[in-house]
């Protein structure tokens, strides 16, 4: 469970906008603001922006549009590596002054034939320090690893150990004005005073190289929780299919907020009581970092369908009235009842919000089919005919009660299919039924003909 002694909460989603912001971008923030938000603390959101060639505007537009769409709204101002080159050159500074870090001049080309060297003799690859103790003046700026035994207690995976001095010295800055991850992070998490860092498995390898980097720099430690990989069905890393794909397609491709974060929470998390709808009031309620797992989380896009149209079912009629607006022609509101009552009778049948142009279209147009659909089964074509006639007649009369009676008596199949396919031109929608109380007596009736006329001249 969360540890109750601990005071002043604060973490931070710290993404690189160099591409769109992703599902395993938005499960981290998520899993973050979460545990955050039930320790009453504070969510920071942080562009770690110092690959200024890969860095774009558009994509910092798109994580804060994103986070804003799920609700997941971040604490105070937007901070940016890229504006605080002052605050590195200052701590880059004191490791230089101290002795803990220094510059290495040595060639590419040499740093590579090093590695291939070290790979032949079966070993891991790393700095072998030829400039550790030269008195360079200008290159990359190396952080002098320790030989040491590291140990964390991470909060998702537990007792974690690592041997620093098969790191070898890293590289923290391209020079006093370019940071790098390693050590930007370290200082950018101190000065923000984050308590602890939740973030990806991937990750894990550069816990040790920060924590040197801490103790060097005479900071507090922070605690550290790694979420479990995102896998594909296959169990191997997720596809660029998804993992390179915009997360706000989603929303433009009708899935809603509510559902999106329902899906995300269970990429490695589970309630205590075992169910599938979690629902975000309850998971600002139940989450706690000692019920993610440590292996990895299965990426079904069939179960995302599946939750969605669960929350397309629950939401409330008002709201999915709003949320169907983008996906569907703006004449229909021209007709509200109508796409009211539209909204109910076909929230049963989608899976995704731009799914309901398609299922619903037939309620505010004239729908095109084949003859042949009308056909039930085996049944001849002139005794389909003959009901139809016999629907139009009873309509005249009565009102959709009497519909049923006619089907009693004419066999169901042999009535009630072809006037849902008069009415929808579908082979699978609503009731006859519900879509008559929809069109009303003299529209179905003006469909019921139009039937009978395409039926006649596909017997000519």
């Amino acid at each position: 469970m969360d540890d109750p002694t601990v005071k002043n909460v604060r973490v931070r989603f710290a993404p690189s906008p160099t591409g769109p912001f992703s599902f395993g971008n938005a499960r981290t923030a998520l899993f973050n603001w979460l545990f955050t938000r039930r320790q009453n603390g504070e969510f920071l959101l942080r562009f770690e922006d110092t690959d200024r060639e890969r860095s774009r505007k558009e994509y910092e537009d798109d994580f804060i549009e994103s986070l804003r769409w799920l609700g997941l709204n971040w604490d105070g101002e937007i901070y940016r590596q890229s504006q605080r080159k002052e605050i590195y050159r200052r701590y880059l500074g004191r490791l230089l002054e101290a002795g803990f870090a220094y510059y290495c001049s040595c060639k590419p080309e040499d740093l590579e034939l090093e590695r291939q060297s070290q790979l032949t003799q079966g070993l891991a690859p790393r700095y072998g320090g030829r400039c550790r103790n030269l008195k360079n003046e200008k290159g990359v700026i190396r952080f002098k690893m320790p030989d040491a035994e590291v140990f964390i207690n991470d909060l998702v995976r537990g007792k974690v150990s690592f041997k620093t001095g098969l790191i070898g010295d890293i590289i923290i800055a391209k020079s006093l004005e370019e940071p790098l991850y390693n050590f930007a992070v370290v200082v950018d998490d101190f000065e923000s005073g984050i308590s602890h860092v939740i973030r990806g498995e991937e990750h894990l390898p550069n816990t040790p190289k920060q924590i040197m980097i801490q103790q060097a720099l005479e900071i507090p430690l922070v605690q550290y929780a790694h979420l479990p990989l995102i896998l594909g069905a296959d169990k191997k890393k997720l596809s660029k299919r998804y993992l390179g794909k915009s997360f706000l397609d989603y929303k433009k491709e009708g899935y809603l907020s509510s559902a999106i974060l329902n899906f995300l929470v269970l990429l490695g998390w589970h309630p205590a009581r075992d169910r599938e709808i979690v629902k975000p009031e309850e998971m600002l309620m139940e989450f706690s970092l000692d019920r993610v797992q440590k292996g990895g989380a299965i990426f079904n896009p069939d179960k995302l369908d599946w939750l969605n149209a669960c929350y397309i079912r629950i939401t409330d009629s008002r709201k999915l009235f709003e949320l169907v607006r983008p996906f569907v022609p703006s004449t229909w509101f021209e007709q509200p009842a109508i796409l009211e009552k539209a909204i109910e009778i076909e929230r049963e049948r989608m899976k995704k919000l731009s799914d309901f142009t398609k299922l619903a279209g037939f309620l505010f147009s004239l729908p095109e089919y084949s003859a042949e659909l009308l056909i039930w089964k085996e049944t001849e074509p002139g005794v389909i005919l003959e009901n139809l006639e016999r629907l139009v007649k009873v309509l005249t009369k009565n009102n959709g009660n009497a519909v049923m009676a006619l089907a009693d008596k004419r066999g169901r199949g042999e009535v009630l299919w072809p006037l849902r396919v008069a009415l929808s031109g579908q082979e699978a929608s609503p009731g006859p039924l519900e879509i008559i109380e929809i069109l009303g007596k003299q529209e179905t009736i003006q469909r019921i003909k139009l039937a009978i006329e395409k039926l006649k001249n596909s017997q000519k």
